[in-house]
């Protein structure tokens, strides 16, 4: 008996040892989205990625972006100048690497879109592999249907979304 009153004093001392004082229904936000109805002066400039970070240009005057059908990771053949510039881009300044980031719309569970993100930025790697560029220059991720271009729910916003990017460092 002495024992289990013990250890649920230690379990209640333990307890209350990891309670936080933090109230978390009192956080405040601030809004930095410029939205609102004074005239913006305060407002945060948006900027290109490609600016921050040491984030380098790709291929002067290629798209940055290969798009893709609904619920397809393959890539279609109007987009083999854009995949070929992006690998003789590569392979003419051997100390960059590339970044592709595979997108989805919102269509579809959060897995499923990740899955499809990375088959499609999988993709464009192996075809980039077919085109000379080392494969250890280049990642493949996806951020699914987490970063949309058009945040529309028109098929013109989804078709926007379904893409693969150049990000290059």
């Amino acid at each position: 008996m002495f024992s289990l009153r013990i250890a649920l004093m230690t379990l209640v001392l333990a307890l209350a040892g990891c309670a936080s004082g933090v109230k978390l229904d009192d956080v405040q936000v601030e809004d930095r989205t410029g939205t609102s109805n004074s005239n913006n002066s305060g407002a945060v400039a948006q900027l290109d990625a490609r600016s921050l970070g040491g984030l380098k240009p790709g291929p002067a005057g290629v798209s940055q972006i290969i798009y893709f059908d609904f619920d397809s990771f393959t890539i279609k053949p109007e987009f083999q100048a854009v995949l070929e510039a992006h690998a003789r881009h590569l392979r003419n300044n051997p100390e960059l690497r590339a970044n592709l980031e595979g997108h989805t719309d919102e269509r579809g569970g959060r897995e499923y879109n990740l899955a499809l993100g990375q088959k499609r930025s999988e993709a464009v790697r192996r075809a980039l592999t077919v085109l000379g560029v080392p494969d250890a220059r280049m990642e493949a991720v996806s951020f699914g249907q987490e970063k949309p271009a058009d945040s529309g729910t028109t098929e013109a916003a989804y078709a926007k979304n379904r893409r693969v990017e150049f990000i290059y460092r």
